[in-house]
This record gives structure tokens, C-alpha cells and sequence, in this order.
């Protein structure tokens, strides 16, 4: 088995096409059907119906998927970390939750560029359940998001809980809902609580899939919706926006999550810088 073979299968399972294939990963119709013919004799299985309409994969086919990804992103991974050079003592690959890439980790990078200088960091967003499967499958070396799952060999830390808060640049008379209402996707989490709250919105005007950058909309026309406390504060206290003090607000603890197996002095640095950027973004505004 081959990275070439790995990249190929995932490419064929993309697109559903053997030929479509071929050219994301810029070779011969021919050497992708080599490729796959090869992989499925080394698995012993077949990973794909073919016919007139393009290629499916089959149920070994899915169960294969996963572990092909993350066998990609392993390989990656460890050829980016080999190439990190004499001035670099290891790499740190962070995930983090949507909503807490804004005014928070976007804080955390810049501090552990200066306290941390030695460690080389990339980082990827996500929700919830795509960082937790991608901590077990050691793409991921720490995550920082909402209700990160149990398991074993990984521990989680709460380090500080987040609150959404409905806001609006709409006069204190006008019913928020009646005109330009924001839904913002802050993942499955809010996405359930709001349905519970909101059952009678079943088709925002607007729907924004672009975290807390959406606060900007509200700024730009009369409208409201659910932003992060944290980054609507300023704007509050400005007289930007207020906050809707009838509507409920959904909290949700941020935590730390990461593997056993990880350097205890790296985190420890972490939470150090974790615990300075709480303080920065708890502070009043003036």
C-alpha cells in the first residue's frame, strides 16, 4: 500500500468517477484504474461498484474511507514535522471550534509564537465531532471546542464558557424576527438549542456560515442575531448594538482536549497562554 494509491482512492470516492479522478490528482484514467485494482488485491476486498454512471463506493468501501483520510493526513503530518528544520523542536497541530478561532485562539497564536518559539504550529477548525475523531486518529494533537466526547487515553479540561447572546442594530421597539434576522451556524450544538427555542423560524432571511465575521452584517444593515458574547461587547458598549434582553442566551463550556501521550510541558505552556487571553478578553471595555 501507497500514498499514491491512498490519494487515489480518496479521489475516486470524492467524485464518484474514475475519470474525474484522474485529473485531481493529474494522472491517466488507466493508472487510476491500476491504482484501485491494486489497493482493492492488497485489502482483499472490492471498494467500488462501477458502472455506466461513475463508481460507488461499497460498504467496505466506506469503512475503508476513514482510514484512508486519516492515513493521509498522518503522512502529511510527518513529512511536514521531518522538514521542520534545526531552528524547530517539535510541531503542534491545534484544532479549534469555528466560533473559538475569533478573539480567542486568534489571540492564543500570536502569544505562543513569542513564549513558545521553538514549536512549529498549523492549525484546522472544525465542529465538535470532526476534531474529536480526528484527535483518536492523532491528526490533531490538542482541540479546543464544545463538548468534546469521553474516551479513552485523552483528557479533557474546561477552560472557559462561552455565552451566545442574541443582538441587534434594530430600534428597542422592532420585533427582531419580523425583519432582517441573522442565523449564523455555530454547529450542531446551538443549531439544537435554537430549534427549541425558535420553532416557528424555519427559513432565516439571511443564514451566515461564516462565524463571528457575520457581526459585521449587523453593523452594515438594521438586523440581529446570535454572536459570541465576547466579540459583541465592544459593540454593545459602543451603542452599536444592544442586546435582546427577553431572548435566552446559550452557554456552552469551552474545553481543552489532548491526548495522554503529549508532552505535559507543552500544555502546561497552553494553559498558561489560555489563561492570559481569558483575562484579556474578560476585562472590561473602557
Amino acid at each position: 500500500m501507497d500514498i499514491p494509491q491512498i490519494r487515489t482512492f480518496i479521489a475516486v470516492a470524492d467524485t464518484g468517477s474514475f475519470i474525474a479522478a484522474a485529473e485531481k490528482v493529474f494522472v491517466t484514467q488507466s493508472t487510476v484504474s491500476i491504482r484501485i485494482k491494486n489497493l482493492e488485491e492488497q485489502l482483499g476486498t472490492t471498494l467500488f461498484e462501477r458502472n455506466k454512471q461513475g463508481a460507488r463506493l461499497t460498504v467496505a468501501g466506506k469503512h475503508f474511507l476513514k482510514h484512508a483520510i486519516a492515513l493521509a493526513r498522518i503522512w502529511d503530518e510527518a513529512r511536514l514535522s521531518v522538514g521542520l528544520g534545526e531552528q524547530m523542536e517539535a510541531l503542534l497541530v491545534i484544532g479549534g471550534q469555528v466560533s473559538l478561532w475569533d478573539d480567542f485562539l486568534m489571540r492564543l497564536l500570536p502569544w505562543m509564537r513569542i513564549h513558545m518559539p521553538e514549536v512549529a504550529i498549523k492549525t484546522e477548525l472544525g465542529y465538535s465531532p470532526d476534531l474529536m475523531q480526528k484527535l483518536t486518529e492523532g491528526s490533531l494533537d490538542i482541540a479546543i471546542m464544545y463538548r468534546p466526547e469521553n474516551r479513552p487515553g485523552f483528557k479533557i479540561k474546561q477552560i472557559f464558557e462561552e455565552e451566545l447572546v442574541l443582538v441587534s442594530s434594530l430600534p428597542d421597539n422592532t420585533e427582531v424576527f419580523d425583519h432582517d434576522y441573522v442565523f449564523v451556524d455555530w454547529g450542531p450544538e446551538f443549531i439544537s438549542d435554537h430549534a427549541l427555542n425558535f420553532p416557528e423560524i424555519t427559513t432565516p432571511r439571511v443564514s451566515l456560515d461564516m462565524g463571528s465575521l457575520g457581526i459585521k452584517y449587523l453593523l452594515l444593515t438594521p438586523s440581529s442575531g446570535y454572536f459570541p458574547k465576547r466579540i459583541a461587547q465592544p459593540l454593545i458598549d459602543n451603542g452599536d448594538i444592544r442586546i435582546v434582553d427577553w431572548a435566552p442566551s446559550f452557554k456552552y463550556p469551552a474545553y481543552l482536549a489532548y491526548s495522554d501521550n503529549i508532552d505535559i510541558e507543552l500544555i502546561k505552556n497552553i494553559q498558561q497562554g489560555i489563561n492570559v487571553i481569558k483575562k484579556e478578553f474578560s476585562k472590561p471595555s473602557k
